[in-house]
């Protein structure tokens, strides 16, 4: 009689059991590599949202007026540079009207000119409509007919105070930052205010997200000698887990009156 060749029931198990440590470890590796991708992606995905965050207020802060920076808890303000030339004539007879050098580009009417020098309190940069002081009324059009050309104003004003340098500056509303939970909010269109408003009408455009703990603004005002210097510091967290990403930027604002 032939004799018939086969697997023990032993042999069947042992290899059923080596499968199983088999599939258990490869799972096990590939959970293990899926994780860590993903990890290594949130990770660069918040770098790249802090990179992207902080060079935008940097950029914004750059073109601030100097000494306009006004800080109230966790919201920052501050009024944004449009334009600059030199004033010819600062004064009457007509009030409304200011003699300048010619601008590279025309601003926009509705703008507003500040002329500054130092002392007094940014408060006073904010201040409409009493007919005085460093911010002027609307600007109604440029008068390009005349030499030198004119900015006309919708109404007189007369300026408190004259710049070292002679500096004119065309500048639009103010803008806010401020945090709002895990939000950091951007403000604008809301208008001047004496005081800062905490935070100012409106809901603001989302600028970023997934914040944890306090937004840090600290601001070093500018001198004759030197400019402004504004900290700002916030941080991160992945929405799935508890890791952080810290970011700390420092903007030179600088100071032309």
């Amino acid at each position: 009689m032939r004799r018939q060749h086969g697997f023990t029931l032993v042999e069947l198990v042992m290899v059923i059991v080596l499968l199983g440590i088999v599939a258990t470890i490869s799972v096990q590796f590939v959970s293990l590599s899926t994780r860590g991708a993903l990890d290594v992606g949130a990770r660069q995905q918040r770098a790249l949202q802090a990179v992207v965050v902080s060079e935008q207020i940097s950029r914004e802060l750059r073109n601030a007026f100097p000494n306009s920076i006004r800080i109230s808890g966790n919201c920052l303000e501050w009024i944004p540079v449009e334009a600059a030339t030199t004033y010819i004539r600062l004064g009457g007879p007509d009030f409304d009207r200011i003699p300048v050098v010619p601008f590279a580009e025309a601003p926009e009417t509705g703008n507003r000119v500040i002329v500054y020098g130092y002392g007094g309190s940014p408060d006073d940069l904010y201040t409409v409509g009493s007919g005085r002081g460093p911010l002027s009324s609307p600007i109604q059009s440029i008068d390009d007919s005349v030499s030198p050309p004119e900015i006309v104003l919708e109404s007189d004003h007369r300026f408190n105070g004259q710049s070292p340098e002679r500096r004119l500056y065309v500048v639009g509303e103010p803008i806010s930052l401020c945090q709002a939970g895990s939000f950091l909010r951007r403000y604008s269109n809301y208008g001047f205010n004496t005081s800062q408003s905490i935070p100012p009408a409106g809901t603001g455009a989302v600028l970023a997200a997934n914040l944890t703990g306090p937004v840090e603004f600290d601001y070093s005002p500018g001198t004759l000698e030197r400019g402004a210097i504004l900290r700002f510091a916030f941080t991160l967290k992945d929405p799935a887990g508890d890791e952080i990403t810290p970011v700390s930027q420092e903007v030179q604002i600088r100071n032309v009156p």
